[in-house]
C-alpha cells in the first residue's frame, strides 16, 4: 500500500491526462462501424462500459486533486526529469483542481446521457469525447505556454468530430466556419509564442513572469505583444465579442450532449485569459494595456449577449447568445484585477457552465416534444408534459438571469462587492442590473410563446394533426430530465454551501496572483539559493543540463539542483562531465555566479 501511494504522489498531476488518454486510444483499438450498425454491434457495451467507468474513474481522481490542493499545496511533475525552465512541467493547483472537478463534473453525467442513444448517431464518439477531455485537463494542468497551444489542439481537434457527430447539411457548414476560426486562432496562437520565446527565451508560464521586468525596452514591448496576441486567441476561444460572433449559431447545430458538454469550452478560453494575461503577464505595461480593453469589451459582450437572446428565434440560440452574456460577465469581474473580483469570477464561472448546460439539455426535452416545431419560437400544440416542462424552464430562467436565491444571483453580487474601489463601480452596476432585467424580459418572451400560448392538441382522430401529435413522446428522451434535475441539484448545493466554496475561491483568486509562491514550487534554486534560468535571454547562452560529451560545460554544477538525485547517481552523467561539476563546486561562489547560465564553447 506504501508503494501504491508514494507512486501516486510521485505521479499525481499527471494521472486527469493519462487516464482519457489511455481510454480513447483502447476506444479506438475496440473498432467501430458503421454508424448504422453501432446499435446492433456487440462492442458498443462495451464502449460505453469502459468510457463510463474511466469518466468515473476521472472525477474520483479530480475531487481527490481538489482535496489535496485545498491545503495550498503546489504540486508539479517534470516530465521526463527535466526541470522547469528547460523541461515541460504540469502543475496541480487550486486553480486547476477545481476546473478539473468542474470539467469532469460536467462530463460525467453528459456521458451517462449521451450513452443511451445519441453515441450510436456517430462513430468515435466515445474516442473523441475522452480526447476532449484530455485535452481540457491537458490545458488546465500545463505550466507551459506552448503545451497550452498542443493541449489546445487536441481538444480541438476532438471538437470539430463532434460538431458533426449526428451528420446533416447544417453541423457540416457550421462545422467549417467552427474549424477555419479556431485554424486562424492557432497560427495566431503559435505567431505569439514565436515573439514571446524570441524576446523571453522562455516559454515556461512562470518563468515568463520572472524576466518580463528584466527585458530590455524593445524586447519588454516585443513580449507584451506577444502576450496580447495570446489574449485575441484566448478571446476567440472564449467568444468575447468581437470575435465571439460564431458561437449562437455553432452550438445552435450541435447534438444535445454535444452542445451541453461544449459549455465548458468558453470556459477554456476564460481560464487562459485569468491564467496567462492575468498573472504571468502582469508587469505594468501588459496591465494597464489589459485593463483598457477588458472592461469595455465585458460591457459590451454581456449586453449584446443579452440583446441578441431577445432577438432570437430558435431557443438553441437563445441559449448561445446568454452564453456569450455570461462570459461578458465574467470579464467584466477579472478586468477589476483584485483577489475579491477574481474569486467572485471563478464562482460564477462554475453556475455559468452547468445552467447552461441544463438548459441545453432541456432544449433536447422540448424539441423532441414539439415534433415539426422544433425549438422554434412559434405558437404549438401544447407539449405532453408541459407542467413538468414549464416547472424546469421557470427555475433554469431564476438562476440564469440571475434571481436570488439562487447561485446566479449569488455570483452577481459577489461581482458587485468587488467594484468597491473600482472608479468605473457605477457603470459595472448598471450594466449588470440592466441586463439581469433584460434577462427577465428575454426569458418571459420565450416562455410566453412556448407555454402560456401553446394551443390544445387537436382532438379529431381523423386529422392529421392528430396523428403527428400522437406519435410525439409521452416522456423525455431517454435520461435527459434525469440528467437536469442532477444538474439543477448541484447548482442548489452550489447555492446552499456558497460561504465554504467562495473561501475556496478567494484562495485560489490570492493563489493565482502570488507569483513568488510559483517559483518557489516550480523553478530549482542552486546552492546560493538563486533560481537557476536565464537572466536574462540570451541567444547565445546553450542551457546543456543532463547530458553531455566531451565539451568543456561552464554549466556543469548546476546539473545537481536540475534533476532527481537517483537520477543523478544513477549512471546518467559522464564521467568527464562528473569531474566537471567536481571541479566548478571547489571553486569560490563569489567567483561563480551560479544563477548565470554561461555560453559553451561550439
Amino acid at each position: 500500500m506504501n508503494n501504491i501511494l508514494e507512486f501516486w504522489a510521485q505521479h499525481t498531476p499527471i494521472f486527469s491526462i493519462l487516464i482519457p488518454a489511455v481510454t480513447a486510444f483502447l476506444l479506438l483499438l475496440l473498432g467501430n462501424p458503421g454508424s448504422g450498425a453501432l446499435a446492433q454491434d456487440w462492442r458498443q457495451p462495451w464502449r460505453r462500459g469502459i468510457s463510463y467507468v474511466s469518466s468515473l474513474l476521472g472525477l474520483s481522481t479530480a475531487i481527490i486533486y481538489l482535496i489535496f490542493a485545498s491545503s495550498g499545496q503546489i504540486s508539479t511533475y517534470n516530465l521526463g526529469e527535466w526541470t522547469a525552465p528547460f523541461g515541460i512541467v504540469l502543475v496541480l493547483d487550486q486553480l486547476s483542481a477545481l476546473m478539473l472537478v468542474l470539467t469532469y463534473g460536467l462530463a460525467t453525467p453528459i456521458l451517462w446521457f449521451a450513452s443511451r442513444d445519441w453515441d450510436a448517431r456517430g462513430r468515435y464518439f466515445h474516442a473523441m469525447f475522452h480526447f476532449l477531455l484530455m485535452g481540457l485537463c491537458g490545458a488546465f494542468l500545463t505550466g507551459d505556454l506552448f503545451n497550452l497551444f498542443v493541449f489546445f489542439e487536441i481538444l480541438l481537434m476532438a471538437s470539430y468530430v463532434l460538431l458533426l457527430h449526428g451528420q446533416g447539411k447544417a453541423r457540416f457548414q457550421l462545422g467549417i466556419h467552427y474549424v477555419t476560426i479556431n485554424l486562424v486562432a492557432s497560427a495566431l496562437f503559435l505567431i505569439g509564442l514565436g515573439i514571446i520565446y524570441g524576446s523571453v527565451g522562455s516559454l515556461n508560464m512562470v518563468d515568463v513572469a520572472r524576466l518580463m521586468p528584466m527585458l530590455e525596452a524593445d524586447q519588454h514591448k516585443l513580449a507584451v505583444a506577444g502576450g496580447l496576441l495570446l489574449f485575441v486567441v484566448f478571446a476567440i476561444k472564449a467568444a468575447l465579442l468581437p470575435v465571439g460572433f460564431w458561437l449562437p449559431k455553432t452550438y445552435a447545430v450541435a447534438t444535445t450532449p454535444i452542445a451541453a458538454i461544449f459549455t465548458i469550452m468558453t470556459k477554456v478560453g476564460i481560464y487562459a485569459i485569468l491564467r496567462i494575461n492575468g498573472t504571468v503577464f502582469d508587469d505594468e505595461l501588459s496591465h494597464n494595456i489589459l485593463a483598457s480593453w477588458l472592461l469595455p469589451l465585458g460591457l459590451i459582450t454581456s449586453v449584446y449577449g443579452v440583446i441578441g437572446a431577445i432577438g432570437s428565434e430558435r431557443l438553441r440560440r437563445f441559449v448561445g447568445f446568454m452564453m456569450l452574456s455570461s462570459v461578458g460577465t465574467l470579464i467584466i469581474a477579472i478586468s477589476l484585477f483584485n483577489t475579491l473580483a477574481w474569486a467572485a469570477a471563478l464562482y460564477y464561472l462554475v453556475h455559468s457552465t452547468l445552467i447552461a448546460a441544463a438548459f441545453y439539455l432541456l432544449c433536447g426535452w422540448i424539441t423532441s416534444q414539439r415534433g415539426s416545431f422544433k425549438d422554434h419560437f412559434n405558437v404549438a400544440p401544447q407539449m405532453k408534459q408541459q407542467k413538468l416542462v414549464s416547472l424546469i424552464f421557470f427555475m433554469i430562467a431564476l438562476m440564469m438571469a440571475g434571481l436570488p436565491p439562487f447561485s446566479g444571483f449569488l455570483g452577481k453580487v459577489f461581482i458587485l462587492q468587488a467594484t468597491t474601489h473600482s472608479p468605473y463601480q457605477l457603470i459595472i452596476i448598471v450594466v449588470l442590473l440592466v441586463v439581469s432585467l433584460l434577462s427577465i424580459i428575454a426569458f418571459t418572451r420565450i416562455g410566453f410563446i412556448l407555454f402560456w400560448r401553446a394551443t390544445k392538441p387537436e382532438e379529431r382522430p381523423e386529422s392529421a394533426e392528430f396523428k403527428a401529435y400522437q406519435a410525439l413522446p409521452e416522456q423525455a428522451p431517454a435520461r435527459n430530465d434525469k440528467t437536469i434535475y442532477l444538474l439543477l441539484f448541484a447548482l442548489v448545493v452550489f447555492m446552499v454551501f456558497a460561504s465554504p466554496i467562495q473561501q475556496y475561491m478567494f484562495k485560489t483568486a490570492a493563489q493565482i496572483q502570488n507569483n513568488t509562491l510559483y517559483e518557489t514550487a516550480i523553478l530549482k534554486h542552486d546552492h546560493l539559493q538563486q533560481i537557476i534560468s536565464v537572466q536574462p535571454y540570451d541567444p547565445e547562452n546553450l542551457p546543456e543540463t543532463k547530458y553531455g560529451g566531451e565539451t568543456l560545460d561552464p554549466n556543469a554544477n548546476l546539473i545537481p539542483y536540475l534533476i532527481p538525485q537517483k537520477t543523478f547517481e544513477g549512471g546518467h552523467i559522464s564521467e568527464y562531465k562528473m569531474r566537471q561539476i567536481e571541479e566548478q563546486h571547489i571553486q569560490e561562489p563569489q567567483v561563480l555566479d551560479d544563477a548565470q547560465l554561461k555560453p559553451m564553447e561550439p
